[in-house]
């Protein structure tokens, strides 16, 4: 991802289990937690609510559910 400067991706972890990132185009995938976090004009978003499941068939953990 030629957005982030390397360094950055150097320190970037989930914020979920603190494990590493994989790089995509436009994204940071954990493949740990199946979750991947878009990047928005060079900012990575790195909220969990905010992640997209890469497993939508695996529901997530209660304390990620939408309360409502």
């Amino acid at each position: 991802m030629s957005q982030l400067p390397k360094d950055l991706l150097d320190i970037l972890a989930c914020p979920r289990c603190r494990g590493p990132l994989g790089i995509e185009p436009e994204s940071l995938r954990c493949d740990a937690c199946m979750l991947r976090y878009r990047v928005e004009n060079g900012i990575p978003v790195m909220l969990i609510q905010e992640a997209e499941h890469l497993r939508p068939d695996v529901e997530p953990p209660v304390s990620e559910r939408a309360s409502g």
